[in-house]
């Protein structure tokens, strides 16, 4: 379930996995091989949060060709 914040929508790191159709070590190899930059924002948790713009283009590196 995404989260509004300060009127914008965010998603957890399982729910961007879930909607992309990647699995979530996949997700943090890429962020700690640098190939995606690693989102700076963090809820109270430590949990990482995504904009909808993060999220595509964490879509894009998953459908890439190379």
């Amino acid at each position: 379930m995404p989260v509004k914040l300060r009127g914008q929508q965010y998603y957890r790191t399982m729910e961007v996995c879930r909607l992309i159709g990647i699995s979530r070590s996949t997700l943090l190899r890429w962020i700690s091989d640098g190939i995606l930059d690693d989102s700076c924002l963090r809820d109270r948790r430590g949990w990482r949060l995504f904009t909808e713009a993060e999220i595509k283009r964490v879509e894009e590196e998953a459908h890439k060709i190379k």
